[in-house]
């Protein structure tokens, strides 16, 4: 667990950061919040939409943990490659929603914001797993190969 600190404390600032812009949608987008759309009320609240995203990063992490450690190297580096294309995929695919969408981008662009550090945390959880794969491998250690 002491490998993961840096990066889990570094999350967690993420998350705080972005459920605070998640909570600070616009006068219209909180309306709508309120009227149309309530399965999204916890968004309204910093606290309980930085969970969300937290607990999301985590589950995050731990799947790719544990594909660190059980898969092969070069498959799990295809793997941590693949998560990073998705995440961008995503990124890419929030960014023309909030573009196209007229009642998400009414949201304003600080939701806008909280949204897309969700997927740049997905980003940073594969690099460091592929950073920390090739030191182990420069190293000669199986450090994948130790429970987490």
């Amino acid at each position: 667990m002491r490998r993961f600190t840096p990066l889990l404390l570094l999350l967690a600032i993420l998350s705080c950061i972005s459920g605070y812009l998640l909570s600070k949608a616009s006068l219209v987008g909180r309306t709508g919040i309120n009227l149309f759309y309530k399965e999204y009320k916890f968004l309204k609240v910093w606290w309980q939409g930085a969970g969300a995203v937290f607990g999301m990063l985590l589950l995050l992490l731990l799947m790719q943990a544990i594909v660190q450690r059980r898969a092969k190297p070069k498959r799990a580096m295809f793997i941590h490659l693949a998560a990073i294309g998705a995440a961008l995929v995503g990124l890419y695919f929030t960014y023309n929603d909030f573009r196209h969408t007229l009642s998400h981008r009414l949201l304003g662009e600080r939701f806008h914001l909280g949204s897309y550090l969700f997927w740049i945390g997905w980003i940073m959880i594969s690099v460091f797993c592929l950073v920390r794969s090739k030191s182990a491998a420069v190293s000669g250690s199986l450090d994948t190969q130790r429970p987490l």
